[in-house]
Parts: C-alpha cells; structure tokens; sequence
C-alpha cells in the first residue's frame, strides 16, 4: 500500500506547514486509499500532550515518536489505527522487532515522562515560557536594529536571520549564517549553548526557571550586539 509521510512542523528550523495544506492532504488521501503518516519523533509530546496532530485537528493513519517518550533514553514507537496495527505481529503477518524493543529501562523512564506530562499546567507553563522567552528575544532585535524572524509552535522555536518571512525551503536559503555564526560563539561567551545551525530549533522544558529565561534574554542582547559589531 502507499503512503504518504510529513512532518506536521518541520523540526529542523521549526517551520509550521498550513493547517489548509495538511487537511487537503489528509482529503486526497483518504479518498486515494492511501495513508498518511505523520512523523511526530520531535513534535510529540513537545507541541502539545496529543502532538501536532491535536493541534490541527487533523488524524494520520499511522504516528511515529522517538526522543522525548524515553525521558532521554534510546526508544522509538509507532502507531495507528486498530486495523492498521492488527496487521503486526503477532496478529497480523508484519514482523517488527529489535535489540532494545521493550528495554525495561527506557519503557520505565517513558512511563514516568508521561506521567509527568499529565499533570496539570503543565502545557499552559510551556506556553508562558516558551512566550517569555521569544518575546524578550523580538524585543533585543527591535532595540538593536537587527533583522531576524521568528516561529513557534508551543514550547518549539526558531530565531532566523533574515528579512524574508520563512516557510519554505527558498525562504530558509535567505538567512545570513555568518551573523548566526558570530551570534552562536557570542552567546557560547555569554554562558549560553544553543544548537549550532541557524536551521535548528530551541526547545523549552518544564525545568527551565525564570531565572534561566531572563539569563538567556540578557545573553541573546549581548550575543546580538556582538555579532552585529
């Protein structure tokens, strides 16, 4: 059978893809008997307790995740529909398995993640900080001048240096890597690692304090100056 596989926010560089785009695509391919797979390894459980998916109100066929189910641990999973996953074995003929399916260590860590994700506020404070954050950044590059974009999807976000607004391939081609260098070893000065590509996005996470925001916010302001010289 066909497929079709996309990442409902792009992971690398957070771009968002349009709710229009992603519901047209679960139309077609519905009505082509084809399915439609969405790669949540970065998104899930990091945009939102149901991924992606719940935001846009939209339900692949299948989902895989990795990454943040584990707690910090090697783990990966997939999932679908009843009629899809019937198909695995030891129901169905399709065989899957590997070294570390079901490690006791991993499956307990993810356990406790979830649990810990499930509780209360724990969203709506990714929200407010995730918020915090990138609005103390617009406000550092409004104060100095410095052109930059910026997207975010709950506690996901990204700082493009570029004048032209970024959502797709061609539009990311516009952003000067240069200044992200200089601006990537000015805050490494400051205290502060941040990934080191201009194409990759920032996470929040619940044991990000205040603190650590307005540290970051001071740091971006001295990093940007730097770079700019």
């Amino acid at each position: 059978m066909a497929g079709v596989a996309i990442e409902p926010v792009l992971g690398g560089g957070m771009l968002t893809v349009d709710k229009a785009f992603l519901q047209k695509l679960r139309d077609v391919t519905q009505k082509a008997g084809v399915l439609l797979h969405f790669d949540e390894v970065i998104t899930g459980f990091r945009v939102a307790l149901g991924g992606a998916q719940s935001i846009f109100n939209i339900q692949p066929d299948l989902t895989c995740l990795g990454k943040i189910i584990g707690g910090g641990l090697p783990v990966g999973a997939y999932g679908g529909s009843k009629k899809i996953m019937d198909h695995i074995s030891p129901t169905g003929s399709v065989y899957q398995a590997g070294t570390l399916s079901g490690n006791p260590l991993a499956m307990t860590a993810g356990i406790k993640m979830l649990d810990l994700l499930s509780e209360d506020n724990v969203y709506p404070e990714l929200e407010r900080k995730s918020d915090l954050l990138c609005n103390g950044f617009k406000e550092n590059v409004a104060k100095l001048g410095i052109t930059a974009q910026f997207t975010r999807v709950g506690s996901m976000f990204s700082m493009f240096f570029t004048g032209t607004e970024v959502v797709d391939f061609h539009s990311v081609k516009t952003c000067d890597t240069e200044f992200f260098k200089r601006y990537f070893n000015a805050m490494l000065e400051e205290g502060i690692y941040i990934a080191p590509s201009q194409f990759e996005a920032g996470f929040m996470t619940t044991a990000h304090t205040e603190q650590d925001i307005e540290k970051t916010i001071q740091a971006n302001f001295k990093a940007l100056q730097k770079a700019k010289g």
